[in-house]
């Protein structure tokens, strides 16, 4: 690794951390921000789902500004922009400020998650580019691992403002270096595609905010069924506009390509089955453990660990055996160990009896997610990497927006909060849906082509590259 590669992958895992951690420590305190601040559980769920609204709606279109203006420009414009949004966070008087400023967050992470991943993968060649993402990764588990704990500590032991007064320093430093030790760089097109950032941001906020509001609404209401009619539409129109456009945002001949159209719908339903079993997990050892917010994080722990240890692991030996054995594998590790928690989930339950399936489905899911990536931007140009980023992040958050209403459904159909056994009910429940998202995710990856020789895929780089020259 060249020392321009290492600031390149140190400082883009770096700003994947502030947006991990972020995420995890909220949603761990959220208790204490309900007290403090008498809110309602739809305002609590707005302090969550207001970031993930404008995060998935924008992340295509921070992609296409990175390649249009400049991606460190961006990436720096994004950090400015979610610092200040933390600081209004923890400045907010009422539950509806702090829902206000977690949506600028929001937007501030759309412009700085597709361009880390871009960078990166500019940054370092398709033989290195594997170990490369699980490294990121793997910091970025740092966040994960530490995130549950960091959450509890805040909510029992200091005000819960703290959680996002943490964003401060690290987004100075992280801004300061940006601009000092990453080169920029520029994406294929000289103009920005404005239809189409219009289109699909339409589309994506009719279908963000149909799965947001589904269960609150109701799945068959005219809101739900509406916006999300107008979000298929708006999609339509994306894809009809996409093909006939000189400079589009998103080709679509992309999806012709066997690589780039499975591993996204396969990673889509990784990050459901992630996101379905997060959303729960904490809830479940506070609610039928008896646990307080410290105590569940720190049961989480060993499950989020699994993301330091496998995915630099798997990064690195995707580039050698091929991506599509660590998605399908690591899938269906997570649909055995869903299965498993769904199966033996209960009142009486000890944690030693979860602790197994906890393990065997965060490997799982670490082995997929640095394999998917490389899978997606190995699949294009390497002029062409920011366009695959922002398509890869949008579905990535789509697919964790999907995973949570769907398993929230299920567990409302099956159980409820009126007792423990009510909540281990719907938990079980929930559970057996983040196994289905898992194994139909194996049977799209299987789809997935195999490893190249070596030889084989470093002659198509060069020819790319060469083709760009021309």
């Amino acid at each position: 690794m060249t020392r321009r590669q290492a600031w390149v992958l140190g400082l883009a895992s770096l700003a994947s951390f502030m947006m991990a951690l972020d995420s995890l420590v909220v949603t761990t305190a959220l208790s204490t921000i309900r007290q403090d601040l008498t809110a309602s559980v739809e305002s609590l769920e707005w302090t969550v789902n207001a970031y993930n609204l404008t995060f998935a709606v924008l992340l295509l279109t921070g992609a296409a500004l990175g390649d249009r203006f400049g991606r460190r420009r961006v990436l720096v414009a994004g950090l400015t922009v979610f610092t200040v949004a933390s600081v209004a966070c923890a400045l907010s008087p009422d539950i509806g400020t702090l829902i206000a400023s977690r949506a600028v967050q929001g937007v501030g992470a759309a412009m700085v998650l597709p361009l880390t991943l871009t960078l990166i993968s500019a940054a370092f060649p398709p033989q290195q580019r594997g170990r490369a993402m699980g490294l990121y990764l793997g910091i970025t588990g740092l966040a994960t691992f530490g995130g549950p704990f960091i959450g509890g500590v805040i909510a029992q032991g200091l005000a819960w403002q703290w959680i996002f007064w943490l964003n401060l320093p690290v987004g100075l430093i992280a801004i300061g270096l940006t601009t000092r030790r990453v080169d920029e760089s520029f994406g294929p097109n000289n103009r920005f595609d404005l239809v189409g950032v219009l289109l699909v941001t339409l589309g994506a906020f009719g279908v963000v905010w149909a799965l947001v509001r589904g269960n609150a609404a109701g799945w068959a209401s005219g809101e739900v069924l509406g916006t999300l009619g107008f979000g298929a539409a708006s999609v339509a129109a994306f894809v009809l506009w996409e093909r006939r456009t000189s400079a589009p945002m998103l080709p679509m001949r992309f999806f012709r390509l066997r690589a780039f159209a499975t591993a996204n719908p396969a990673n889509f339903l990784v990050f459901a089955s992630l996101y379905g079993t997060l959303f729960f997990l904490a809830q479940y050892f506070q609610v039928v453990g008896g646990h307080g917010p410290l105590g569940a994080g720190l049961r989480l722990m060993p499950w989020t660990a699994t993301l330091m240890v496998f995915a630099p692991i798997a990064g690195r030996l995707a580039d050698r055996v091929g991506e599509r054995t660590f998605v399908v594998g690591g899938l269906l590790l997570q649909a055995v160990g869903a299965s498993w928690i769904a199966l033996v989930a209960g009142t009486g339950t000890t944690y030693l009896e979860l602790l197994p399936a906890l393990l065997l489905g965060g490997a799982g899911l670490t082995m997929a997610m640095p394999a998917a990536q490389k899978a997606v931007v190995g699949a294009v140009r390497p002029n062409e990497i920011g366009q695959a980023s922002g398509a890869f992040m949008m579905l990535r958050i789509l697919g964790g927006v999907f995973g949570v209403g769907v398993s929230v459904a299920v567990f409302a159909a099956a159980g409820g909060y009126a007792s423990p056994g009510q909540f281990s009910d719907g938990f079980a429940a929930a559970m057996a849906a983040v196994a289905v998202f898992a194994f139909i995710g194996v049977l799209i990856a299987l789809g997935m082509p195999g490893k190249r020789p070596a030889v084989e895929a470093e002659a198509v780089s060069l020819e790319m590259e060469a083709g760009n020259g021309r």
